[in-house]
Order: structure tokens, then C-alpha cells, then sequence
């Protein structure tokens, strides 16, 4: 009884996990790409499963205030850190790997991507990391933000102030969506002030999990009780002498 009873319990966890850490974005941390090394990121696929149109930077560990992103218009953008001359506590993003960059008030255009396999009706947390800084050999006081969306339902970051030669350090931000079709797009639209003063707000590691319903939760507790109560009376029941 015991065994049978500790196998229903953990099916019904191991049902729940699932459904809770299927992460439902492609690439969430931009580690597949069609390039080595850092560089703006046009068209479809560069970064594999999202387009990009604006003036958005794919950027490798060590190479955002050293040898920069390659532009699509010729040269590199670089962003202000220590390695040049900004002792403003910038770093790469926590998460490892490969991030985005993408200015918030010039040539603004979303990175974006379909998601499939939605269920209508059902609920997604959006979480992801995000930073705020600023183009290198550019001054004055900036504003960086995200404003995401999936489908039709949006929702905006705080606007980070962001010093001359500033760095707003990384943080995780939740929204949670309802699905109103099997495939929507996800997007991220980066947004700030002022144009000429290159203000770049910083992406990774973008995760879409479902929420689990109501129903579910109350049934992996019910599953727990089951399996405390079934533990303490094995406990308690007297051994037979041989």
C-alpha cells in the first residue's frame, strides 16, 4: 500500500514539475547564433528563433566595453564600463554566455519571436534579466526600459535613471500572460531618452513557463497529505514478533 501510494504522490510532483519548468521560449539566452563573436543582430535567425530589424547587439562575454559589437553600418558600439574609462560597476550579464543590447531611442525595433504550443486561456510568467547602460564615447544622463508584449497584452519595465556614463545593474523582472491563441509573437521593444545620448537597455535569459491551475496545486498538496498521513501510520503500526 505504501509503495503504491508513494508512486501516485510522485506522479502527481513529477506532473507538476513539468508543467512548471517547460520553458516555452527558443534561445532564451541567445547562445545560438549563425556568427561568432559579437555583432548587431538584422533579419531572421542571426540569434536562432528571434528577428531583429533595429539597433540591436548580440554581445559575447568580455567584448561590451573592450572590443564592442560589430555595427551593420561599419565599425563597433561599445558600451561604457571600466575598460573604457567609466568606473560605473559594469558587468556581463549574471546568467553567462551571450546577451542583448538594444537602443532605446534610435532605429527602435523589437526582438521578437513566436511562441507555439500556448494552451488558450491558460496562464504564462514571462521572467527575464535585464540591465540599463550606455553607448561609450556618448555623455549625459539617460532612461532605459523594456515594454514586452505577447500577443495583445503588454506591459512595461520601470524607466531605469541612468548617469552619464552609467550602468544600472542586472535584475530579474515577472509578468504573468494569458494566452488568447495557441501562437503568439513575443517581443521586447526597448525603450529610452535621449536620442543622441545612446541610451541601451540589456536582455537575457528570457524563460515563459505555464502557471499551474488552481486544481493542480490543491492536487499535489492532497497527494502530499496522503503520503504524511500513509508515512506516520507505517511508522506507528507495531512490529510483529518473529
Amino acid at each position: 500500500m505504501y509503495t503504491k501510494l508513494n508512486a501516485i504522490v510522485f506522479t502527481v510532483l513529477a506532473g507538476f514539475g513539468g508543467a512548471a519548468s517547460a520553458n516555452l521560449v527558443q534561445n532564451g539566452g541567445f547562445e545560438q547564433t549563425t556568427f561568432t563573436g559579437s555583432k548587431q543582430l538584422v533579419g531572421t535567425d542571426q540569434a536562432v528563433n528571434w528577428t531583429s530589424n533595429g539597433y540591436n547587439f548580440l554581445f559575447t562575454p568580455g567584448t561590451a566595453t573592450t572590443t564592442g559589437s560589430e555595427s551593420a553600418r561599419g565599425g563597433f558600439v561599445k558600451l561604457w564600463g571600466p575598460a573604457v574609462g567609466s568606473n560605473n560597476g559594469f558587468r556581463d550579464s549574471p546568467s553567462g554566455g551571450n546577451w542583448i543590447a538594444a537602443d532605446g531611442a534610435f532605429e527602435v525595433s523589437p526582438i521578437q519571436q513566436t511562441i507555439n504550443n500556448l494552451v488558450i486561456g491558460q496562464t504564462y510568467q514571462l521572467s527575464f534579466d535585464w540591465a540599463a547602460a550606455q553607448q561609450s564615447t556618448y555623455t549625459g544622463p539617460t532612461t532605459e526600459g523594456w515594454i514586452v508584449s505577447l500577443g495583445n497584452q503588454s506591459f512595461a519595465t520601470a524607466m531605469l535613471d541612468n548617469p552619464t556614463m552609467g550602468f544600472q545593474d542586472w535584475r530579474q523582472q515577472i509578468f504573468s500572460f494569458t494566452a488568447t491563441s495557441t501562437s503568439e509573437v513575443l517581443s521586447f521593444l526597448a525603450t529610452g531618452t535621449p536620442m543622441g545620448n545612446p541610451p541601451f537597455s540589456l536582455l537575457d535569459n528570457v524563460q515563459l513557463n505555464a502557471v499551474p491551475e488552481p486544481d493542480s496545486l490543491a492536487l499535489m498538496f492532497a497527494g502530499l497529505g496522503v503520503l504524511a498521513v500513509s508515512s506516520r501510520r507505517r511508522r506507528n503500526t507495531p512490529k510483529l514478533a518473529a
